[in-house]
């Protein structure tokens, strides 16, 4: 399997530890968007995309997040401590799960590798004259925001 593209969005300063969006094309084949640049306390760490958890209403089924208070369909009190059978240890609880992510430590290591110098190739572009930042999420004309299709 070979990274055939790697495209990384910048953030701005002011966005607190989120230093970039990502998004490779695996083989040109298989896309994943939606991984996430992080500072954190010891270097850069990849986020891989993810979903919030969700639970259903004991009275409608619906779906509605962990640490929702009420139901979102039809307004149910939810229990509060149900997402206590997600706990991780001690203290961790479990919020959200992976959408895909490297299933060995080597081709985590791989995968940050290959992104983190595309990452640093970027934060150097971004300081030349003219830098236009890299669109990952506009792949598709019809998603560009404020885009014309043509339709009537």
């Amino acid at each position: 399997m070979r990274l055939s593209e790697i495209k990384i969005h910048l953030c701005p300063p002011d966005s607190g530890r989120l230093r970039a969006f990502c998004s490779i094309t695996l083989d040109d084949a298989v896309v994943i968007r939606d991984m996430k640049i992080i500072g954190g306390d010891d270097g850069l760490f990849l986020a891989m995309p993810s979903r919030k958890l969700q639970d259903h209403c004991a009275r409608c089924h619906e779906k509605n997040h962990l640490k929702a208070r009420f139901c979102n369909h039809c307004g149910l009190r939810l229990n509060e401590n149900r997402h206590q059978r997600y706990r991780l240890g001690l203290d961790r609880l479990k919020l959200h799960a992976d959408i895909a992510h490297p299933i060995t430590a080597v081709m985590r290591r791989r995968l940050e590798n290959e992104i983190f110098d595309a990452f640093e190739r970027e934060v150097e572009r971004s300081c030349q004259p003219g830098y236009v930042p890299t669109l990952i999420d506009t792949d598709v004309p019809d998603l560009v925001f404020g885009a014309k299709t043509g339709a009537a």
